[in-house]
């Protein structure tokens, strides 16, 4: 799932120019980590070899640690890892993909790309994610896939399901784009279903520098029919087993993505301390903050809120200063890309209710804390 941020707003009324805050800044990132990154790349750039290369092998390995699967494959993004997983898997027309309803569309194109069938389920109201009883009932004899998204950082929880899931053959493919370093009782993200696809897009709490994804599995297949896949559906050069995709991880980003992995962890902390304080200076307001459920740990990819009349509380702030986001403001289901689908309005209630209140707030591991009571201070005023 990808974002970009647009430019900051204007300040007007009351807001002076050094009060605005941007919803988020990339180039921090950069800055703290300058020398190390300049030297990734220029490593990458001295050894000749840009693609498939030395750079590349070390950050599988290196991010498969992370996560604790025995392998990972680097791709060239995101939408990629989604789709070449259910392609390995051979999910195609006649197969059923349960999905959730409130998500970005690539995890619905994913699905719409192999030909299967898109069967979207309400997350639930508290955490936005899908639980295991939903979840559940929308099974059915064609079910191939559960495709559950760790939105906004919050991992899925569903160990309830394994009995079933083992039992009728079906896979789990997390989304977990917005969920690096996320976790479920210890276990990490990514290593929770049979496989996790990451986007390592640059707002992502890994971020590249451009865009860029991986596939993590133990599945040894798996991981052997993805690497022939991104490769043109090839092993041995000029030799073309099957009809494969360009969806390469090139040497640049793989060097840059093995610095900031180093990095990950302390900046984790960071939102955390910074989802914490926002916890407590928005406490005594009316908007709803997120949760964080027993036994899961949250990457806080975003700070997300609810809050009634989303919109013109947002241009209130803009007009003070303070940049906002919205992820995401159209359900799948209601964009024109699935019309022929049919779902009206009213069809996903729950995800069409959390799609109007959602307000994503300044946030990342360099925002600083002082910005955290300057957003609460706007907010008590338009509220």
């Amino acid at each position: 799932m990808m974002t970009s941020s647009p430019p900051l707003a204007p300040s007007h009324g009351s807001a002076s120019a050094d009060a605005a805050v941007p919803f988020q800044e990339l180039r921090p990132a950069y800055v703290e980590l300058r020398a190390e990154i300049d030297a990734a790349v220029a490593r990458a750039l001295d050894s000749g070899w840009y693609i498939m290369g030395g750079e590349l092998a070390a950050f599988e390995r290196e991010f498969a640690d992370y996560v604790a699967t025995r392998h990972c494959v680097g791709v060239a993004n995101g939408l990629d890892a989604l789709t070449l997983v259910l392609r390995a898997w051979d999910v195609g027309p006649g197969d059923e993909v349960i999905v959730p309803s409130n998500t970005y569309v690539a995890t619905w194109l994913a699905v719409s790309a192999v030909g299967a069938t898109i069967v979207p389920v309400e997350p639930d109201e508290r955490t936005y994610v899908i639980e295991p009883d939903a979840v559940r009932r929308a099974i059915t004899p064609r079910t191939r896939v559960i495709l559950p998204v760790h939105l906004y950082g919050l991992p899925c929880d569903l160990r309830p399901l394994a009995p079933l899931v083992d039992e009728r053959g079906i896979r789990v493919l997390e989304d977990a784009a917005q969920a690096h370093g996320a976790s479920v009782a210890g276990v990490r993200a990514g290593a929770l279903g049979h496989a996790g696809a990451w986007s390592f897009y640059p707002t992502k709490n890994l971020g590249a520098l451009g865009d860029a994804g991986a596939i993590t599995t133990d599945d040894d297949a798996l991981a052997d029919r993805l690497r022939v896949l991104r490769n043109y559906g090839s092993r041995i050069k000029y030799v073309n087993e099957e009809r494969g995709l360009n969806s390469r991880l090139d040497e640049l980003q793989a060097a840059v993505l093995r610095v900031k992995l180093r990095a990950l962890d302390a900046w984790n902390a960071r939102r955390c301390e910074l989802a914490a304080a926002y916890d407590a200076a928005l406490s005594d307001l009316p908007v709803v903050r997120p949760v964080v459920p027993t036994e899961r740990t949250s990457a806080w990819h975003l700070y997300v809120i609810r809050v009634r009349e989303r919109d013109a509380v947002r241009a209130a702030l803009a007009e003070r200063g303070v940049q906002t986001l919205v992820h995401y403001p159209i359900p799948p289901h209601r964009q024109s890309a699935y019309r022929d689908l049919g779902w009206g309005d009213g069809s996903f209630p729950i995800s069409e209710r959390i799609h109007r209140e959602v307000l994503s707030l300044p946030f990342g591991p360099h925002v600083p804390p002082e910005h955290v009571e300057r957003v609460a201070d706007v907010l008590r005023q338009v509220l």
